[in-house]
C-alpha cells in the first residue's frame, strides 16, 4: 500500500491534511498515512467543545483543540500516540465496513508481536484494555478511515483535559482510566515510537515496495489554506457546537457569583449573572454587551476590561468571573 509522509506535528494542519486526502487525492487503491501531533484534543464533529475539553487544562499545557470532520468522541494526542489515516475507494456506502479496513492495522501489529483484538463498535484491545478507537466518513467514492494506536500516553494529562475539572477526582479517575486504557509500550518495551511507526510503515507498505507518495508544493499549500481558514478558526472548533446551556456557580472572597448563559454556535445568546455579591453599578447594564459575542475568555476579558471602574461584580475580581467561563 503507498503512503504519504507526515511529519508535521501541528494538529490544525494534520486534521486539514485528512480532510484533503479525502477530498483531493483521489487514489486509485487505498493509501495511508502515520502521523503525530503535539499535545491536542481532537473533538467529533457533532460534538460541543465547551463540554468536552477542559479549558483551564488546556491553557495550563498548551494543548491543542481541533474539531475533525468525522463523528464519534473527544481523543486526546500526545507524542505518546500514533494516529493511522487510510483513504479508500470504495464504490457504495453499503460496502463501507470499518473491521475490514481496520485489518490491515490489526495484520501489522499482530506481526510485531502485539495480540490486539477488535472489538466492540469502533475499538481495538490488547488484554481487554482499550488502545485504539476509530472514527469514519465516506464522501464520493472514497472513505476516510481513521484512528489512534495509544503507544505510550500521558493518562493524566488525558483524564484532566477531557473535562475532569475536580482536581479531588483526578487520581481516581486516572486510576479508572488506567484499568481500561491499554498501552502497546507494555507489549513491545523494545520498540521507541519512532520505530513502531515506521515498522508499521514497513508492514503496510509491503516491506518497502510500496513507494510513497510525494505531496507537491502546491498541494501542501492547498492543505495549509484549509487549515488556516477552518481547523485553525474558532468559529469551527468551538463555534460549529450545537446549542447548549451553562451554568457556573462559585463563592469567592467578594461573595457568591452565578452565571447561567444560553449559547448558540459559540454566541451567548442569553446571559444571566446573579448572586450576593455587592456591585456598584447594576449588573444589568453588562449583560446586553456580551449577547451575541463568543463565549471565549479574549472577547469576554475585553469587555470586562471595558467596564472595570464599573465594579459590576463589587469586590469580587475580573479573573475570578473569567474562572467561571469554560471551567
Amino acid at each position: 500500500m503507498r503512503y504519504v509522509v507526515n511529519k508535521n506535528l501541528d494538529a490544525p494542519f494534520n486534521i486539514a491534511m485528512d480532510e484533503w486526502l479525502l477530498t483531493h487525492l483521489k487514489p486509485e487503491a487505498p493509501v495511508f498515512a502515520l502521523w503525530q501531533n503535539r499535545n491536542a484534543v481532537i473533538v467529533g464533529k457533532h460534538q460541543n467543545t465547551y463540554e468536552e475539553v477542559n479549558e483551564a487544562v488546556v491553557k495550563e499545557k498548551d494543548i491543542q483543540v481541533v474539531r475533525r470532520v468525522t463523528g464519534g468522541g473527544a481523543v486526546y494526542h500526545d507524542q505518546g500516540n500514533l494516529n493511522f489515516t487510510f483513504i479508500i475507494p470504495v464504490a457504495h456506502p453499503q460496502d463501507v465496513d470499518w473491521k475490514k479496513f481496520v485489518q490491515p492495522i490489526v495484520a501489522a501489529l499482530h506481526k510485531l508481536g502485539i495480540p490486539v483484538e477488535i472489538t466492540g463498535r469502533n475499538d481495538l484491545v490488547l488484554d481487554g484494555k482499550k488502545i485504539s478507537g476509530n472514527a469514519q466518513r465516506y464522501q464520493d467514492g472514497y472513505l476516510m478511515h481513521h484512528g489512534t494506536l495509544m503507544f505510550d500516553v500521558d493518562v493524566e494529562t488525558m483524564v484532566r483535559v477531557l473535562n475532569v475539572s475536580d482536581e479531588k477526582f483526578i487520581s481516581k479517575a486516572v486510576k479508572s482510566v488506567r484499568s481500561r486504557v491499554g498501552s502497546i509500550k507494555q507489549y513491545a518495551p523494545h520498540l521507541t515510537i519512532a520505530q513502531f511507526q515506521q515498522a508499521l510503515t514497513d508492514e503496510l507498505s509491503e516491506n518497502g515496495q510500496d513507494q510513497p507518495i510525494q505531496l507537491t508544493q502546491s498541494q501542501l499549500a492547498e492543505i495549509k489554506t484549509l487549515e488556516k481558514e477552518k481547523f485553525s478558526t474558532w468559529e469551527w472548533n468551538y463555534g460549529e457546537s450545537p446549542e447548549f446551556n451553562y451554568h457556573a456557580h462559585e463563592k469567592f472572597a467578594g461573595g457568591i457569583l452565578d452565571i447561567k448563559a444560553e449559547i448558540e454556535k459559540g454566541l451567548i445568546k442569553q446571559i444571566y449573572f446573579g448572586g450576593d455579591f455587592l456591585g456598584v453599578e447594576d449588573i444589568e447594564r453588562l449583560m446586553p454587551q456580551l449577547i451575541g459575542v463568543p463565549f471565549e475568555e479574549t472577547t469576554i476579558r475585553a469587555i470586562l476590561s471595558e467596564n472595570q471602574d464599573k465594579h459590576y461584580f463589587g469586590t469580587i475580581s475580573n479573573e475570578e468571573v473569567l474562572s467561571l467561563i469554560h471551567e
